[in-house]
């Protein structure tokens, strides 16, 4: 099973994926999405839904996850990371993936056993697990641990009878 993890941001946005083959994960291939921060609201988004439908073609997952966003103070903020966050939902879903949700905390605890664990935690952790990997920015290892959290919880995360 191949997956695809997101983590939303417009600045950066995280991508990785794994395949998952029973208990057994490997590195595929993970990287940045990074639109023109000058750019308008727009074409932001255009760049997001572009080049994620390029990686999605490219690598060809067959399941995605997502982060969910932490709710900001700045409601502002708020809205345009939501924005991302709804373009980023929809494209593997518009390509025909299933697509799951994680909270932060999850995603944390799923990787480091910890809900709270520091970023460079998790990166750490994540280059344990993937050791093929090699050096990850914070939102690749981000990205890769939605992905790893999936291959964990999968089976439950589109039960819809639980």
């Amino acid at each position: 099973m191949r997956i695809l993890g997101i983590d939303p941001g417009l600045q950066k946005t995280g991508w990785g994926i794994v395949e998952s083959s029973g208990n057994s994960l490997h590195y595929v291939a993970s990287g940045l999405i990074r639109p023109n921060t000058k750019g308008v609201m727009s074409e932001r988004l255009a760049t997001l839904y572009h080049e994620l439908i390029a990686v999605i073609e490219e690598y060809k997952p067959e399941e995605a996850a997502i982060e969910e966003t932490f709710v900001n103070r700045n409601p502002a903020s708020a809205l345009k990371l939501g924005q991302a966050r709804g373009v980023l939902l929809m494209i593997p879903s518009i390509k025909g993936l299933s697509v799951a949700e994680y909270s932060a905390n999850k995603v944390k605890k799923s990787i480091v056993g910890n809900g709270h664990a520091a970023k460079e935690q998790m990166g750490m952790m994540v280059m344990t697990l993937l050791s093929a990997c090699g050096t990850l920015s914070e939102d690749e290892a981000d990205a890769l641990a939605v992905a790893i959290t999936h291959a964990h919880y999968r089976p439950l995360s589109f039960d819809r009878s639980a």
